[in-house]
């Protein structure tokens, strides 16, 4: 019998909330990433039926985590050959081997938070490790970390979805043939691995920021699970000022969520909102963390992102904003972090700073760029430059471009109602 919608929608939820939770605590136990994310999808088809049966239990989280490990030890205890052919990690905190656990000792009561927590930084260390490429360790810690499909994590670094699966196959097998220990880095590791760990905190947060797909702008779940990482990186290196700058990022972005889109759902830009309802304290809490990240010296290129997020949260309007110092602080961004998404910011600055004239021209200087041939943003900064000029043939062509390559909802109805408004 099929679950009910409402069982669906929590086990739904419980997969956007708890995935990272479920899985790194699994790992403990299975000491193989592969293992670990088949028995906790394994506890997720388990809650469609159980919860149909018998309620939705209270902490979602904890049920979840249970079945898994119960599962794991399952397997591990029944197929001995199963541990010598998984990839096994290392780790010198590991829980007692299957052989030495009871099923039921495994109760709901013994998934600690603070445990969870824990294994959480693990988790993320481990695909962060240095053994694996660059790219590839954001790609597996979105992916197993967060749970996002490879289709989403694909559409993150702007490339096919084959080649991020090949990709996150690939750093799997280097986990497995390093044997790459499960744990946080001793303090005299960590200054080396932390800014992996740092980008994909910042990969979390603009997925969560602005949903790829789907009927939401925002992804609460993955911003607050973005936030929490960065406290927690926080707490443990107190001094470093790129973790200081990420941390004041977050914060400054996320205090303009609640105005993002109307009551009725409309994506409203940075113009339209009342900036009355931004979170003061996060932006106060924000600006501090960024004075002192820009103290280090030459800044790095969270503070100089979160310097950019303080100039808007300072601006009382639209009318207001300091473009020119905007525009100043991304030349020096591109100069130490030559992204095309941030030459594409700088340009669509330029273009509020200098006019459209002058953005679209450096619009254009991006028309070449590889990363960028497939994202909707570069043809919709097009789009509403040929706008303010007044060219609206051309304009409408990029709307239209732009749409193509969109699959969130919310800005799909925009770049629709920029449209209408062209025809009219």
């Amino acid at each position: 019998m099929a679950p009910d919608s409402s069982v669906a929608a929590a086990v739904a939820d419980a997969h956007r909330r708890e995935w990272a939770f479920v899985l790194a605590a699994t790992v403990r136990v299975t000491r193989s990433l592969d293992l670990a994310e088949e028995c906790v999808q394994d506890a997720y088809a388990q809650a469609l039926a159980t919860w149909a049966s018998r309620g939705i239990p209270a902490n979602q989280g904890a049920w979840l985590t249970t079945v898994a490990r119960r599962r794991a030890v399952d397997l591990l205890r029944h197929d001995a050959s199963l541990r010598r052919s998984l990839p096994l990690l290392l780790d010198d905190q590991v829980e007692p081997g299957p052989d030495e656990i009871a099923l039921h000792e495994l109760a709901v009561d013994d998934v600690a938070l603070d445990e969870i927590a824990d294994d959480r930084l693990r988790l993320i260390f481990t695909c962060c490790h240095p053994a694996i490429a660059a790219e590839a360790q954001v790609a597996l810690t979105l992916r197993l970390f967060c749970g996002l499909t490879t289709a989403e994590v694909a559409r993150a670094f702007l490339v096919s979805e084959p080649t991020m699966a090949a990709r996150i196959t690939r750093a799997k097998k280097k986990i497995a043939a390093a044997r790459i220990p499960y744990r946080v880095p001793p303090a005299g590791e960590l200054p080396a691995r932390i800014d992996a760990v740092l980008t994909v905190v910042h990969l979390l947060f603009t997925t969560g920021h602005t949903a790829p797909a789907g009927h939401d702008l925002v992804r609460r779940d993955l911003v607050e699970r973005s936030l929490d990482l960065a406290r927690m990186l926080r707490a443990l290196l107190p001094t470093d000022a790129d973790v200081a700058g990420l941390l004041a990022l977050i914060l400054l972005t996320d205090a303009r969520t609640v105005t993002r889109v109307d009551d009725d759902g409309r994506l409203l830009l940075l113009a339209e909102q009342d900036r009355t309802q931004w979170d003061r304290h996060a932006i106060s809490e924000g600006i501090a963390l960024v004075r002192e990240a820009l103290r280090r010296r030459p800044p790095g290129r969270f503070a100089l992102m979160a310097a950019i997020a303080a100039v808007h949260a300072e601006a009382p309007a639209w009318q207001d904003t300091d473009w020119c110092e905007v525009v100043a602080l991304y030349n020096l961004l591109v100069q130490i972090w030559p992204s095309p998404v941030v030459a594409l910011n700088r340009a669509v600055a330029v273009g509020l700073a200098d006019g459209p004239d002058a953005g679209l021209r450096a619009l254009e200087a991006l028309a070449d760029e590889p990363q960028l041939a497939g994202y909707s943003y570069l043809a919709a900064a097009r789009a509403d430059m040929l706008r303010r000029l007044g060219r609206t043939v051309e304009a409408r062509a990029c709307y239209e471009e732009a749409l193509l390559l969109t699959e969130n909802t919310v800005e799909r109805d925009f770049l629709t109602a920029r449209l209408q408004q062209l025809g009219e």
